[in-house]
């Protein structure tokens, strides 16, 4: 199998500690997938929810195929996930956890199929946000150090 990354929450790792990932499925129109499959689409303000036993990702903006000449969908349309009710019930028992949240972290196409990463995220206080960034810092001076040493 292969893997081709359209869209990555990079900020939903500055955001939260990403504790667990789920894969889960889309459902979309044939115009939406021919417009990810050119690159385009976004999912850095969006968010997961569970409603009545289902799950739905809202605010991906995946824009419309411009060669399309029907099936005209709104790019901010809320779009139901493929997931089985035991990964359902998983995931709604953690979001009902204190300070727990699904946040998507990456859209990419797995074969001819195209998946959703979803996060199951702890919330970020500012000093972890901080020493995150510190180590950040420090990683890439040590990098730098030992490539111009050799």
């Amino acid at each position: 199998m292969y893997y081709k990354v359209i869209a990555a929450n990079k900020k939903a790792y500055h955001e939260y500690f990403i504790e667990d990932t789920i894969e889960a499925g889309l459902v979309l129109y044939g115009s939406e997938v021919k417009s990810l499959r050119s690159g385009k689409g976004s999912i850095k303000e969006s968010y997961i929810t569970v409603k009545d036993g289902e799950v739905f990702l809202i605010g991906a903006h995946i824009p419309e195929y411009k060669f399309s000449t029907y099936d005209k969908q709104d790019p901010l349309r809320t779009r139901k996930l493929l997931l089985s009710k035991i990964e359902i019930t998983k995931l709604k028992n953690k979001i009902e956890r204190q300070g727990y949240t699904a946040v998507p972290t990456k859209l990419y196409f797995k074969g001819n199929y195209a998946k959703i990463e979803i996060g199951i995220a702890k919330g970020k206080q500012i000093h972890d946000k901080r020493s995150s960034i510190k180590e950040k810092e420090e990683k890439r001076n040590l990098d730098r150090f030992m490539k111009n040493r050799y």
